[in-house]
């Protein structure tokens, strides 16, 4: 099993405390944290090591002033990739993001500045994103001449819909602040996104790693089913969640009245 230790990164730093809660920063910050592929793979390699390293919640953050401008079109224009290049640098993006979704560990992220193209595609793989007063999310890849490869279909228009993914990237608009929150592309619009995001992990770091495994896991797997095989899907994992030690500690204590009490609001 490969340890964090072991880790070879140069586009990204990663910190973890002692609740282990990992910090992961885009450390590009002269490219406005632009996605080549050198750091998609350091992603790769991160959210594949960090749930085999019993880490319990992840903060996504990004050095500079943005969160990501993207592509890295500087790159892109410099291999001069033929179409069967980029599809492979597309599916090592779906990789990378997919580990995000689906490895089981809750991943927040704190947005500023861009969050557009690539940047909006790996901000909607986290479980939670928490946008600052000046963060703006776009897709501009209509007036690139190019077309979304890492997700964007999936998981944008999941978000807000497909007629709104479908203007942002023929007309370019750019949503922020409130009206953000609204169409869903944040559930968090806040002041300090970065102390709003350690809050919220350290409140999911204290779940039983197997409840956070199949919220931040399952339930996406279950949205790609039909009715049917979900609602299945949905009784084997209750089965084996609610039925799991932690669980039943926690509800004794709720039974006996010394459980702590949900505060409203969160």
């Amino acid at each position: 099993m490969r340890d964090i230790a072991d880790l070879k990164l140069k586009n990204i730093l990663l910190e973890v405390d002692d609740d282990g809660i990992a910090t992961v920063t885009l450390n590009r910050p002269e490219k406005r944290n632009a996605l080549d592929l050198a750091t998609i793979d350091e992603l790769v390699d991160i959210f594949v090591t960090l749930p085999r390293a019993g880490i319990r919640a992840a903060i996504l953050h990004a050095n500079g002033d943005h969160f990501c401008a993207g592509l890295d079109l500087v790159e892109h224009h410099r291999e001069n990739r033929s179409a069967s290049d980029f599809m492979h640098v597309c599916l090592r993006w779906h990789e990378a993001f997919n580990k995000m979704e689906y490895g089981g560990v809750p991943v927040i992220a704190v947005l500023k500045g861009a969050v557009v193209g690539g940047g909006l595609e790996l901000a909607s793989a986290a479980h939670i994103r928490v946008a600052g007063p000046g963060t703006y999310f776009g897709l501009p890849e209509g007036q690139r001449g190019l077309f979304t490869g890492g997700g964007a279909t999936i998981r944008v228009a999941d978000l807000i819909g497909k007629a709104r993914m479908i203007d942002m990237m023929l007309s370019g608009r750019l949503y922020q602040g409130q009206e953000a929150v609204d169409v869903g592309l944040c559930q968090y619009l806040v002041d300090d996104p970065a102390a709003k995001a350690q809050e919220i992990a350290r409140n999911a770091a204290q779940n039983p790693p197997l409840s956070n495994f199949a919220i931040c896991s399952a339930i996406s797997h279950m949205q790609n089913m039909s009715a049917l095989d979900a609602a299945y899907a949905e009784a084997v994992v209750a089965g084996v969640v609610n039925t799991q030690e932690d669980a039943k500690a926690r509800l004794d204590a709720f039974a006996k009245g010394t459980a702590n009490k949900i505060k409203p609001g969160t």
